[in-house]
């Protein structure tokens, strides 16, 4: 209903799980690696635990898209299902051709290894994802446990991935389960979003829904939607889209805490608590005419002796009014003459951008000077800006003077000169970005601002070493040791051995296609650039 007012190919809150809109949340990233790494290695069973709404669901299907060619997947999400159903639909999930007169349970089974077989035989890998998990009964589970014998003398050929609400730990370790409990060798528990994170996983969804940007939600109604959600992504996409509803018959293109207030009212439909503020409210209004009635009976007394004085003083405030309106367009001429820019020509962003660095060199003990600097230039999407934990520049070039009556710029348009400008970003926070404007001087930007620029050419100073060695496969150096520690500091997988394994390849793989840089597993420098800018 209101996708066409605010701009929306499609609703943005939908409760559907659609693998566009998953948040990478650090939770939710966690779980993944986790995922990626028990397949990969061929871990055998993967269990993931969550609460109702925290999107396991979802991450299922991202996980499904994420899986390399060679992995042959099988999705069950109807759980109650008996043993025979199991092995039928995990058949067919596969594609494997089952004749007309196979009934028996060994049939099935037979089919199977033959297909894991043949599959592992060329190079494959071959993954079994059964949802809502918590709802297998013993018998089935154990079934689930035999399919994990499939395997030849040293690889597993099927990975089993348990997925279900918090339930199925208590279900996993109760003793006939036993067995199958042992057997599990990566676990991870889904957890809510964090507060700090409601926002960035509310303006994602805006985004992937095609959004414009004109629509707007206050600090005040992100503290809302936590509070009322505790970070659940579910309850999250139901307060939201209630309050896009009710702004949509507002005629409103802003998201208070108010608006957000009336959504969870309406989203809980707590009866009872809307009859009490209807009492509430009839009581005021009460209140408010006795007051009124009592104010005229003593007005009615005394007022009029003093007519004059009271007469004066409304007299007074029209007077001040107008003098105030008239000086106020004088007034705020005089303070946006005075105002610096935050968009930066050229050679002001470019010095200033060496001077954070230095800055940087002299206050804080992480940053080391190489004796070596150089300027690495990337175009990428706004969104990685938030994770940089090192000054940058942004070359805005869809910039136009209209953009100075942008609320971030304290410029005029005469300042601004030819179109191309830059931004000189300090540092990145949780709610935008803090900016350094012509005079040198700090200023916040919200994220909803990076939000709206395009693909940007992004620079920073980068410390490099004399001698560039690319780090490959089997190599064990300090510079290898670092790249793991860094990695691992960034949430993947991976051991600080020095040693330049499979592992690391694959971690490193993700961490370049993650920024778009070309996947390769070879830590160039511009992987290291990356690699340094995203580190803390």
């Amino acid at each position: 209903m209101y996708t066409s007012y605010f701009g929306f190919k499609e609703n943005p809150f939908n409760l559907t799980p659609d693998p566009r809109y998953l948040f990478l949340s650090p939770h939710h990233r966690e779980a993944l690696d986790h995922l990626l790494y028990g397949i990969q290695e061929r871990k055998g069973f993967i269990a993931i635990t969550g609460g109702i709404g925290t999107g396991k669901t979802t991450l299922c299907r991202a996980l499904l898209g994420q899986l390399d060619e060679s992995i042959k997947s099988a999705l069950i999400f109807n759980s109650f299902i008996t043993e025979k159903e199991l092995l039928e639909i995990i058949n067919q999930e596969f594609g494997i051709h089952l004749d007309p007169a196979v009934g028996t349970k060994k049939e099935y089974i037979d089919k199977l290894n033959q297909f894991l077989l043949e599959t592992f035989s060329v190079g494959g890998n071959a993954v079994l994802l059964i949802d809502e998990a918590q709802n297998l009964s013993h018998t089935v589970l154990e079934q689930i446990r035999m399919l994990s014998n499939l395997e030849t003398e040293k690889e597993k050929l099927i990975q089993i991935v348990l997925v279900g609400q918090l339930e199925l730990k208590e279900l996993l370790t109760s003793s006939s389960l036993r067995q199958l409990n042992e057997r599990i060798m990566v676990r991870y528990e889904l957890r809510p979003l964090a507060r700090v994170d409601v926002q960035g996983y509310v303006e994602h969804r805006l985004v992937v829904a095609g959004g414009r940007g004109n629509l707007r939600f206050t600090n005040g109604a992100f503290k809302a939607i936590y509070r009322y959600s505790q970070g659940n992504p579910r309850r999250i996409n139901a307060v939201c889209d209630r309050a896009l509803l009710i702004a949509y018959a507002r005629e409103k293109y802003t998201i208070s805490k108010g608006v957000v207030g009336n959504a969870v009212e309406e989203v809980r439909g707590d009866i009872t608590a809307g009859r009490s503020t209807e009492g509430w409210s009839w009581k005021r209004v009460a209140s408010s005419i006795m007051l009124l009635l009592l104010i005229i009976i003593i007005a009615g007394f005394a007022g009029w002796s003093f007519r004059e004085h009271i007469l004066g003083l409304f007299k007074g405030e029209k007077e001040m009014t107008v003098v105030t309106s008239r000086d106020a367009p004088s007034m705020a001429l005089k303070t946006k003459k005075k105002a610096a820019t935050i968009f930066l020509d050229e050679k002001t962003s470019l010095a200033g951008l060496f001077g954070l660095y230095n800055d940087k060199t002299k206050i804080d003990s992480n940053y080391v000077n190489e004796g070596n600097l150089g300027m690495v230039s990337f175009f990428i999407e706004p969104k990685y800006f938030l994770r940089f934990r090192k000054p940058f520049r942004v070359l805005l070039t869809h910039f136009s003077p209209s953009q100075s009556s942008s609320p971030f710029s304290a410029g005029t348009a005469s300042n601004l000169g030819s179109s191309q400008r830059y931004l000189l970003i300090r540092e990145v926070t949780s709610d935008g970005a803090i900016v350094v404007d012509s005079d040198g001087k700090d200023k916040e930007v919200t994220r909803d601002f990076f939000k709206s620029q395009f693909v940007q050419k992004v620079s920073w100073v980068y410390p490099y070493e004399g001698k560039k060695v690319d780090l490959i496969r089997g190599m064990s150096t300090p510079g290898v040791l670092k790249v793991q520690k860094t990695l691992k500091k960034l949430g993947y997988l991976v051991e600080p051995t020095g040693l330049y394994d499979d592992a690391t390849i694959r971690n490193v793989m993700k961490f370049q296609a993650y920024f778009g840089l070309r996947p390769d597993g070879i830590v160039g420098p511009r992987t290291n650039a990356f690699l340094y800018q995203v580190s803390d």
